[in-house]
């Protein structure tokens, strides 16, 4: 028995990456399976149709979705595709669901077992599944290069007999995989570089890349990381300290890249417009939170800002598709070596457990239900107050509310007719002093 593995061309209009690759398409095969590949699927990502048969898959169209077992995406499936999924179907996406609670309830609607890649587990087991770290990779690197070419000038120090060109100061915000790798790539440019990060752990990191680590370094500095190794959201004052002590350095920048995320949540505000403005014409900003808010003040997904005194504030959405080619290649292995571990190579099926760790970290939607436990609770509320009746509070259902109507149409008559001034007329003396106290709480 046989199962049928579906890869679309993605639909949205800044996404060159695809779900697979020549390579993983040919394992896929090897494992028994039918691979069928949207026409098209990776022409943005240089992989010709050819190449996908040559690797024995089937090119088809969108429509063959229906088919499918599996569906390996970059981005959270659409409504509109959803309804050509088959329920029951796996999806492995990067599914960004915070925020997007209809998106995710779309998904369960449809009856598919969706897995968020970005949930997986920072083990030693799912290092080659980790689709944040081997994409933020190539962001960081991308983002060095985009700052590089606004720039306009050269990153190395040059000795000529014309004279020297001084090296650029780059100053990365956030080390995680996408800082630590345009330290990096900043460093094999000739820049200098200087960098800065809530966790204590990464200072080592940054030495050990020939840069220079930048930190208010108190106490809550020492315990500022989660056990999976992500940056806690830090306190408001020691976010006025750190901001302190980077305003001064960031003046003296050619090139800042932002790349502070924190799961879940808002990007955090980095660079006010006041440090904007205190940097030097022609000086760069990269901000590669834009798609959760932005850690830069004034900056625009999906453009490029000149402010007034000529600062360039970069926010280029989707950066690891700015160079989808090898983020393709990366991406695609990531998902098979996840997909892999839900075969029955015996039976050459799907067979998911349930009870795997990376399972349960993963799944977002199962058996028509949200059941990833950090979204169940509360689809299961949001169902439960679209199902409950209002109750009726006096001065609080409007008059088309059907518990109003219903109340209206239950009261005795006589009720109705024992006070001949509306009761709106007069006002509880409790509403009264709760305007009081709600204005006084406003000032």
């Amino acid at each position: 028995m046989s199962g049928t593995i579906f890869i679309p061309r993605e639909i949205d209009p800044i996404e060159g990456r695809v779900g697979g690759s020549p390579d993983t398409v040919k394992r896929l095969a090897a494992l028994g399976f039918d691979v069928i590949v949207e026409a098209g699927a990776g022409t943005l990502s240089r992989i010709t149709d050819a190449d996908y048969q040559a690797a024995g898959a089937k090119i088809g169209k969108a429509a063959d979705a229906a088919r499918a077992d599996v569906v390996l995406k970059v981005r959270r499936p659409s409504e509109a595709e959803l309804k050509t999924y088959k329920s029951g179907a796996a999806v492995l996406a990067t599914m960004d669901p915070y925020g997007h609670d209809a998106a995710v309830a779309a998904m369960a609607k449809a009856g598919v077992t969706a897995f968020a890649m970005e949930f997986m587990p920072r083990i030693t087991r799912a290092q080659v599944m980790d689709v944040l770290s081997s994409q933020a990779n190539l962001a960081g690197y991308q983002a060095v290069i985009d700052g590089a070419s606004e720039y306009d000038r050269a990153l190395p120090m040059m000795m000529t007999a014309a004279g020297t060109v001084p090296a650029a100061k780059v100053f990365i915000m956030g080390v995680g995989v996408a800082g630590l790798q345009a330290i990096a790539t900043a460093r094999r440019m000739g820049a200098i570089v200087t960098a800065t990060d809530v966790r204590p752990a990464v200072k080592e990191q940054v030495a050990s890349l020939g840069a220079k680590f930048l930190a208010v370094e108190d106490e809550e500095f020492k315990a500022a990381e989660t056990a999976g190794g992500y940056a806690k959201e830090m306190s408001k004052e020691y976010q006025a300290k750190q901001a302190a002590l980077t305003a001064e350095h960031i003046a003296k920048q050619d090139i800042v890249i932002t790349t502070a995320l924190i799961p879940g949540r808002p990007a955090p505000k980095l660079v006010s417009a006041q440090v904007v403005a205190s940097m030097k014409p022609g000086s760069v900003l990269v901000d590669l939170a834009v798609e959760r808010g932005g850690n830069v003040e004034g900056a625009v997904a999906g453009k490029v800002v000149t402010t007034a005194n000529g600062v360039k504030i970069v926010g280029h959405l989707n950066v690891p598709g700015r160079v989808a080619a090898s983020a393709s290649l990366l991406y695609a292995k990531n998902l098979f070596a996840f997909l892999e571990t839900l075969i029955d190579k015996g039976a050459k099926q799907i067979a998911i457990n349930r009870d795997d760790e990376l399972v349960k970290a993963t799944m977002l939607t199962d058996g028509g239900k949200v059941v990833h436990p950090n979204f169940a609770n509360a689809a299961a509320a949001a169902s439960t107050a679209a199902e409950k009746p209002k109750p009726i509070v006096a001065g609080q259902n409007r008059g088309d509310d059907p518990a109003t109507d219903g109340a209206a149409k239950a009261a005795p008559k006589k009720a109705a007719a024992k006070s001949e001034k509306p009761a709106a007329a007069k006002k509880p003396a409790a509403a009264r002093t709760g305007a009081k106290k709600s204005s006084e709480g406003d000032a």
